[in-house]
């Protein structure tokens, strides 16, 4: 081939502005690929599920004619097309629709698919009314031990105020030893001896619970001391306190 000659009019009439030639090429690829698309589209048989469909979406939308027996019938008992159904005309104007089944699942599939549904749903908030139930207990369990604690708390500074009282008191009656050993505080400084070196009163102390102990102490300084640790008061005596202390008991008292 000879060498195209750059002066001939040929390439002069050529678009040689920047991008044409590019957006050119792409458009024509799409209308080519479009084409294509549509000569597949026509050349394509349709499947024997779409021509039954299209069968019978033509049969559903054209109207009865006197072809068919059932309409005829009705045409000679004096039915109009258009007209309702019925002697007085009360009756349906449109033919009841079909509900057609495409699919290859058995008959009442459907019904026991909503029915699984509706359990799943069901369970789903039987577990969710649960888990409220179970983060309800545990916050009323968070209340109760809270509080059990405040109490215990407070028992325990109760009767540390009542081994400091019958320390001072035993002591204003020249008693050097205290009744039990956990009648009076103990001194911080005080070396705690060893388990193995404890008397039985020091395991039985150990035993009683804070309650316990507040109560035998309490009944201790009455008895004893004609105090109440409550009222913060010494009575004269025994008649003196039982007529003037407001309550005979810690439950009294709070």
């Amino acid at each position: 081939d000879e060498e195209e000659d750059y002066m001939s009019d040929l390439f002069i009439k050529q678009d040689v502005r920047p991008g044409l030639p590019m957006v050119r090429r792409m458009k024509e690829a799409i209308q080519k690929e479009e084409r294509q698309k549509e000569a597949n589209e026509k050349s394509r048989q349709k499947s024997i599920k779409e021509e039954e469909k299209e069968r019978r979406d033509l049969v559903l939308k054209s109207a009865l004619g006197n072809e068919n027996k059932g309409f005829a019938l009705l045409q000679k008992m004096g039915y109009k097309s258009g007209q309702a159904l019925g002697r007085s005309g009360e009756g349906i104007v449109e033919p009841i629709p079909l509900n057609i089944k495409t699919g290859r699942s058995g008959l009442g599939h459907d019904e026991l698919k909503k029915r699984k549904a509706e359990e799943k749903l069901e369970n789903y908030r039987q577990k969710l009314h649960m888990k409220k139930q179970a983060n309800e207990q545990a916050a009323d369990q968070f209340r109760i031990r809270f509080k059990n604690k405040q109490e215990e708390r407070k028992m325990e500074g109760d009767l540390r105020k009542s081994q400091r009282a019958c320390q001072q008191l035993d002591m204003q009656k020249d008693i050097d030893v205290p009744k039990e050993t956990w009648y009076w505080l103990e001194p911080e400084e005080e070396d705690k001896k060893d388990e193995e070196d404890m008397n039985e009163d020091e395991r039985t102390s150990i035993d009683l619970s804070v309650s316990e102990k507040l109560h035998i102490l309490t009944t201790y300084l009455r008895e004893e001391h004609f105090y109440c640790i409550w009222c913060g008061t010494t009575y004269k005596d025994s008649e003196d306190l039982s007529s003037n202390c407001p309550g005979n008991s810690a439950a009294d008292h709070d």
